[in-house]
């Protein structure tokens, strides 16, 4: 009934958005996949030069399915259960990296408190290793611990990816995925702690 053709920017959300069942991101990338129409508009919308897209949790797992879609995207991983074995859902300290992410833009280096809320966010390598992507700046997002480090101890690191990595982009950096939610904690009240001078909003903001 609609074309991705009247829209630049497309959000892949997350909280179980396809389904309330472990693995509902594959199913959701599937009926793209399989679907000839479906196929075609996300394939011409990935492929244009203007347009750009965010996937979170769910999303990501969906997205990171699509992968064959998407240009600059050989090397992204897919996401399988969490080493745990368990739905984890917590508040994790990640750090943002160096990388063309147009989300993440001018934000390297930080480090913040973001939500955890997932059963399969252990990072699966397809076509590169969690160090090639980290070299490549495909990477984008990282578990660290007290000291600033990337951490894959539970439960600092909630699923056990190696290197902590739980969040890619693109090469061109229009399409980013990451397993944490930053949607869930960018305002202010969200947060255990927070400056007086931040005013309404975190600075998860500035994604938005």
């Amino acid at each position: 009934r609609v074309s991705l053709s009247d829209f630049r920017g497309i959000a892949a959300c997350g909280g179980f958005s396809y389904g309330d069942v472990l693995g509902a991101g594959e199913g959701w990338a599937k009926s793209i996949l399989y679907n000839t129409r479906a196929y075609d508009e996300f394939s011409a919308f990935f492929s244009r030069d203007d347009s750009f897209g965010l996937g979170i949790c769910n999303g990501c797992q969906m997205m990171s399915n699509l992968y064959e879609l998407i240009p600059g995207t050989s090397d992204w991983p897919r996401f399988v259960r969490n080493r745990s074995e368990q739905f984890e859902a917590r508040v994790a300290m990640v750090e943002i990296l160096e990388s063309n992410s147009l989300f993440l833009n001018e934000m390297a280096g930080s480090m913040m408190p973001v939500v955890v809320s997932h059963g399969e966010g252990l990072v699966e390598a397809r076509n590169a290793s969690s160090q090639q992507l980290l070299e490549s700046q495909n990477a984008c997002l990282r578990y660290v611990d007290a000291s600033g480090e990337a951490s894959e101890y539970y439960p600092l690191n909630p699923n056990g990816s190696a290197l902590g990595l739980n969040g890619f982009t693109n090469d061109d950096g229009r399409f980013t995925i990451m397993m944490p939610h930053p949607e869930r904690i960018f305002r202010s009240v969200q947060n255990s702690w927070r400056s007086p001078d931040w005013g309404e909003y975190g600075p998860w903001m500035r994604i938005f």
